[in-house]
């Protein structure tokens, strides 16, 4: 059982310049500010941080996200998940006329049992469970910039 989940979303932000957007991405102490599903965020280290998120189902997540790539100028970052998810996460910020389109990326595999166990039930519920937390992260940083 490999329990490996391959997800992409595209946020339009159509009253903040990529600038904006970008810093805010890459502030993790800031998220709880403006997603309600990231609980809380403790920084390890100035490339790490561990975040707590739980959205509609009853689990949570603890993650820890290392970053390994940060280039403002190109709007892209790269950071390492470990910990109840162990992957990649990418986020591409583009400027488009006078907003931004922020394309996200994440390949992850579930280490935590409990998601494991559940894979190959639970698979639809797991996915639409991402779906909502992350239009409710696009709507809360939209809302976060205005």
């Amino acid at each position: 059982m490999r329990a490996e989940y391959r997800f992409r979303s595209t946020w339009w932000l159509p009253a903040a310049p990529a600038s904006r957007v970008f810093d805010a991405v890459v502030d993790l102490e800031s998220y709880p500010c403006w997603w309600a599903d990231v609980r809380s965020v403790r920084q390890v280290d100035g490339d790490t941080a561990e975040l707590v998120c739980r959205s509609q189902l009853p689990y949570r997540i603890v993650i820890a996200m290392h970053r390994e790539q940060q280039d403002p100028h190109a709007g892209h970052v790269r950071v390492r998940l470990t910990g109840d998810l162990e992957g990649f996460l990418t986020g591409d910020v583009q400027p488009v006329g006078e907003g931004t389109r922020l394309v996200i990326t994440q390949q992850v595999r579930a280490r935590k049992p409990l998601l494991r166990k559940l894979d190959v039930v639970a698979r639809p519920f797991f996915r639409a469970n991402h779906a909502w937390m992350m239009r409710r992260g696009h709507r809360g940083l939209a809302a976060y910039l205005a």
